[in-house]
Parts: structure tokens; C-alpha cells; sequence
């Protein structure tokens, strides 16, 4: 299932990429929504699946739907619209095993008797690596006026934000839930928040084979598939050994742009990937607790 994960995740940025062309951000996603809203219902009322029993479950279901879905795809969409790269824009979003580790442990930072939830020495300079790596990146590239600008730094890093956040709020507030209704519900709230912002988009839709392919591949392989894992890996697992896996993500994404799109990967790029991927690793890394005397 991990493994899966990586590699359906990673195509999200370059369907991205692929269906940007002809199509704007707010709209394709709005229209992914509501055709992958059709396809749960459907399996539903097939399957039978129960939906949840509590107002309380329906709302935080909602809200993670409003972060995991409207806030980080509408994020990344809008930066690879206004030029950010795949390959990029995966890096800038694969800090989130970072936040969520540091999170975690400051939230569990009062806990005296729990050793693991400190920020240990190791964790700081892991956070300094992938802050360091994704630096020596993106500092090649702002002020280029392709790339990297304030805006699409600003839309990356708010998806940044939106996916940490929905991911440790599933964590601490979402039951165990069939994974059909819940996204159902997800994908609605995300539904009524992109579609009415989606109506001030003017550019109009290219209705050809490329769009529609990205519209497929965006409801059955990345909704259907790639969220539905996502779910299950949170209910399953810890927080940050679920987020750790993205860290996997932005080198299989630029491998992926890389062939397909042409994007350029330069030494800085293969540096700060893999600086960042250290840094992540040392950040997630379970700490040991002392030896027994």
C-alpha cells in the first residue's frame, strides 16, 4: 500500500501539469470534485457503505475535506498555473513530514515522562538540512520570473500548510470511518468552497483529449485511489510515519517531469532534493529511548 501510495501521489503533480494548459485551477478541480463526489455515491449505494453516525464525525470530516482537498490541490494547482514547475512545487510540499514531526513533538513537549516527544538535537539539524536543501533549490530559481515568484511561493506554501494541517487534524479528531463516505463528505465540503471561486476564473475550458485524459486519470487513479489510500494510511498509522512517505515523492515527481515534460534536473536540484530528504528522515526517525541502567 505504501509503495502505491508514492507512486499515485506523485502523478498528481504531473496530471497537474498536464491539464493546466487547458483548463483553469479552481474550475478543473471543481469539476474533478463533483465527478468524483458521482463515482463514491454510486459505490456507495452499491456497496452499501454506512456512512457516519455523528453530526461531530460529518463536521471534522469536513473540515479535513476543506484542507486535503480545497486548500492544498487548490494551492498547488494555482502554482503550476502561474509557472511553478512539478518537480518544484513537490519539493516546496514535501516539507511536511517536517512540520508534522515538529508539530507533534511540541504538542507532546509537556509530557516529562515521554522521551520520544522531545525535539532532539538530531531533529533540529534534520530540520535545518531540508530548510537548507530546499533553499539551495528555490534560490536559483526566484527572481527568474519563471519559476518562483511571491505568488506561486505563497500558493505552495499555503498547500504546504493545508495538508499538514488536515493530516494531524484526521489524525486527532476523525473515527474510524468507511473510507467511501468519508471522502464522499470530504470532497463536497471541498466542493462548496472552490466552486463559487471557481466562478471568477474567465479562461474557458479546452474540451480535447488531453484535459479529458487528466480529468480521468484526476478522479479514478488520484481521487478514487490516491486519497482513498492517503485515508486509510492515517487511520492506520502514526501521523508522522504516514507523512514520512512523501518525503519519496518529490525525487519520483521529477523523475516523472523530467521524462515527460523535459524539466531540467541541475546538480542544485539533485543537492537540495537529497539534502532535503535527509533532513526529513533525521525528523522522522523514531528516537531511541536510553538504555536501561
Amino acid at each position: 500500500m505504501p509503495a502505491v501510495f508514492v507512486v499515485i501521489w506523485s502523478t498528481g503533480f504531473i496530471v497537474a501539469k498536464y491539464g493546466l494548459p487547458y483548463a483553469p485551477p479552481l474550475t478543473f478541480l471543481a469539476i474533478r470534485y463533483f465527478l468524483s463526489i458521482v463515482c463514491f455515491l454510486v459505490w456507495i449505494v452499491l456497496a452499501r457503505a454506512a456512512w457516519p453516525r455523528t453530526r461531530a464525525q460529518w463536521g471534522h470530516l469536513a473540515v479535513t475535506g476543506l484542507l486535503m482537498h480545497a486548500g492544498y490541490l487548490g494551492g498547488i494547482w494555482s502554482a503550476m498555473k502561474a509557472g511553478m514547475g512539478s518537480g518544484l512545487t513537490a519539493l516546496i510540499v514535501g516539507l511536511q513530514p517536517v512540520l508534522t514531526a515538529l508539530w507533534v513533538s511540541w504538542m507532546s513537549s509537556g509530557d516529562a515522562g515521554n522521551a520520544q516527544a522531545r525535539v532532539s538535537p538530531r531533529q533540529w539539524a534534520g530540520l535545518a538540512f531540508g530548510l537548507g536543501g530546499l533553499l539551495l533549490v528555490v534560490s536559483r530559481k526566484f527572481g527568474t520570473g519563471q519559476e518562483v515568484s511571491a505568488l506561486t511561493l505563497a500558493c505552495t506554501v499555503f498547500a504546504l500548510f493545508c495538508i499538514t494541517a488536515g493530516t494531524l487534524y484526521q489524525k486527532r479528531f476523525v473515527q474510524p470511518t468507511d473510507v467511501r463516505t468519508a471522502n464522499a463528505i470530504q470532497l463536497a465540503a471541498a466542493l462548496v468552497v472552490t466552486l463559487p471561486l471557481a466562478l471568477f476564473e474567465t479562461e474557458a475550458i479546452n474540451w480535447n483529449v488531453h484535459f479529458l485524459g487528466a480529468m480521468a486519470w484526476s478522479v479514478l487513479a488520484l481521487t478514487l485511489g490516491g486519497s482513498s489510500l492517503l485515508y486509510l494510511l492515517i487511520q492506520r498509522g502514526a501521523a508522522t510515519a504516514v507523512t514520512s512517505l512523501l518525503y519519496l515523492v518529490p525525487p519520483t515527481t521529477a523523475l516523472m517531469a523530467w521524462a515527460l515534460f523535459g524539466e531540467s534536473i541541475t546538480t542544485a536540484t539533485i543537492l537540495g532534493t537529497a539534502l532535503t530528504a535527509l533532513g526529513v528522515s533525521l525528523v522522522v526517525r523514531p528516537v531511541k529511548p536510553p538504555p536501561a541502567l
